[in-house]
């Protein structure tokens, strides 16, 4: 359905990764007033999970007719910001792109996401005019989805299942092509994690070419935890904590092949991305940070892990 170009601007935020997603929410509700002043509404997991998406992806008892509740639901909630003055409205759910645990699962990025966002752009009825997916290196993303997992009592991935995910064959480039063929007309914008890593200001600007309040410091929420606390989950649970293995503070569970596949995968997608990602995808790289230009600052990508969120806000079993 061709979108309502005279209407409410709809910008889905779908990070990859739970460190700059939950601060990129956390700062859109600490500035509310800026955020009113400028008629920018926000959705986040304190509104998606609490009913409004229920339905939309299929489960045990969705069907047809959930999925149309469900869509009903988004256009009244859409409908009403409107009718209160609402120009620009910023959607962000890092569910909607996938769980991590479906990730560890299936050992592969995101492979349904094809699937499931062409039910939100149903939902939305053919209303979004831009998406902004923020990728993270791939090393770092399985490392902190591996220590996402296990904290959460999942099993220590073996060598076996790491190499599968290592040398497997998608990557971001895939993530971002399945995402604009389910999103038909809407504008892709591809944020690297390390360039707005603790910087939610950042990513505000990326999502709607405005300057945000400027943060007082750097932001860095939900980490994963670190390798002795990794340790300290296993023993308390009964299982050997030698299986996190190492003397980092972080827990590095890819052996140095793997991992470097990982980085050349990643680099292989950043470069895909600034030759123009086949006309796919934008990619967005200045924002201020130290080191802007087509080749990554080194700090951040050493720096911090994502994925971690509280427990009692999981929208999916995944």
């Amino acid at each position: 359905m061709e979108k309502d170009t005279n209407g409410m601007k709809v910008i889905l935020h779908i990070g990859a990764h739970r460190t700059g997603t939950t601060s990129f929410q956390a700062y859109v509700r600490r500035n509310c007033d800026f955020m009113r002043t400028r008629h920018i509404g926000f959705w986040g997991p304190l509104r998606t999970r609490k009913g409004l998406f229920s339905g939309i992806q299929p489960g045990a008892g969705v069907g047809t007719r959930s999925a149309r509740r469900a869509r009903g639901r988004v256009l009244l909630q859409m409908n009403k910001a409107e009718r209160n003055g609402t120009t620009t409205l910023i959607v962000s759910d890092e569910n909607m792109l996938g769980t991590m645990r479906r990730n560890m699962r299936a050992r592969s990025l995101y492979n349904d996401v094809g699937e499931r966002m062409s039910r939100y752009a149903a939902a939305f009825d053919g209303q979004i005019d831009t998406v902004v997916l923020s990728v993270r290196a791939l090393n770092h993303y399985w490392r902190s989805a591996a220590s996402y997992c296990v904290a959460r009592g999942h099993s220590v991935p073996t060598p076996d299942q790491l190499g599968r995910v290592a040398f497997g064959p998608r990557t971001w480039r895939d993530v971002i092509a399945d995402v604009a063929c389910a999103v038909p007309g809407a504008k892709i914008v591809v944020v690297p994690f390390e360039r707005t890593a603790g910087r939610p200001d950042a990513m505000f600007r990326a999502a709607t070419g405005l300057y945000g309040p400027r943060n007082a410091a750097e932001t860095w929420l939900n980490r994963s935890p670190t390798a002795p606390e990794l340790r300290n989950i296993l023993a308390n649970r009964g299982d050997n904590p030698d299986w996190i293995s190492g003397l980092s503070p972080r827990w590095t569970p890819f052996d140095p092949a793997a991992a470097a596949a990982l980085r050349e995968a990643y680099m292989d997608d950043i470069h895909w991305l600034t030759a123009g990602a086949d006309g796919l995808a934008t990619l967005t790289e200045d924002l201020g940070q130290r080191g802007a230009g087509q080749t990554l600052p080194h700090g951040p990508l050493t720096r911090g892990q994502g994925h971690d969120d509280q427990e009692r806000r999981m929208a999916e079993p995944g």
